[in-house]
């Protein structure tokens, strides 16, 4: 009979602990989930304040050694990320397909100006520093003017502070009710082992020793719980740049590397904690007080 009841106790336990583990998994996972969020949202920021362009528009009659000299010039300036010159002939080719019919040949000459777009680093991209940056080229007597969509810059910039603001609340919002998930799914677990430990106090064992195994275990559950989850974000992750390409362009594997060992650290941190304080509380509990 007593074998029977501690194969029994054997079983209940290790689902127990499966359970705390798959729990602690899906936690994180979420939690890994919103991280990659707050990376991807970061990147797609950066990604388009690089790629809001400027036409720099120059003079006619401008030797194409001149304009490439400018654009050296410009490159070398801190607010610039990169540049491209756009000849004459290339513009025409480019406004020829977007208008679908050849307007050099009805016009009789190509009206167009050579320019070179200009793409500024990601810290610049915005209105105050575009307009220092043209108040400065604007005394090169080679620039006629330089183009750009002023109220499109004002827009992804306000959108991007917004969308910021409410993506860090609500991850802050999700770390708070992560923690408190994993610690309550660890005092159930602990709870079902309370008789354990206090039948372990009362035959003498110290308050350590009963709580080194437990919080060694939760550990252990922690970080096969985040590992887990790391697995299933990594898949996740997979199977979103298969079905929308464009995202290995915000791919950053170190961005992502940083995210699982938070994931990692979260779990075993929490784990621990968890377990020593739900210990902790038995541990100080009277006997009868564990019926209730």
């Amino acid at each position: 009979m007593s074998e029977y009841e501690s194969s029994t106790q054997k079983r209940k336990t290790k689902s127990v602990y499966v359970s705390t583990v798959i729990s602690i998994a899906l936690v994180l996972l979420v939690t890994g989930l919103l991280g990659l969020l707050l990376v991807h949202a970061k990147n797609l920021s950066k990604y388009v304040k690089e790629n809001i362009v400027l036409n720099v528009i120059v003079n006619d009659g401008t030797n194409e050694g001149d304009v490439l000299s400018l654009q050296k010039d410009l490159e070398k300036d801190n607010y610039v990320l990169r540049s491209e010159y756009i000849s004459k002939e290339l513009a025409a080719k480019s406004l020829k397909e977007d208008l679908g019919e050849d307007f050099v040949q009805y016009l009789g000459h190509n009206p167009l100006l050579p320019s070179i777009d200009v793409y500024m680093k990601e810290d610049y991209a915005n209105s105050d520093s575009i307009k220092t940056f043209i108040e400065k080229i604007s005394r090169n007597n080679r620039i006629k003017e330089v183009v750009y969509q002023e109220s499109l810059i004002d827009m992804v910039n306000k959108n991007v502070r917004i969308i910021s603001i409410v993506v860090l609340a609500f991850a802050a919002i999700l770390l708070v009710i992560a923690v408190a998930l994993i610690n309550n799914t660890i005092r159930l677990a602990i709870y079902s082992q309370r008789f354990l430990i206090k039948s372990m106090q009362l035959i003498g064992a110290t308050k350590n020793f009963i709580r080194k195994p437990f919080i060694t275990y939760g550990i252990i559950h922690g970080l096969l719980g985040s590992l887990i989850a790391i697995l299933l974000l990594i898949f996740t992750l997979k199977f979103a740049q298969q079905q929308i390409p464009e995202l290995v362009f915000l791919r950053n594997w170190y961005e992502f590397a940083a995210i699982f060992i938070v994931v990692i650290a979260i779990g075993i941190l929490i784990s621990g904690l968890s377990t020593y304080f739900a210990v902790t509380k038995y541990l100080k509990a009277k006997s009868n007080d564990l019926y209730s």
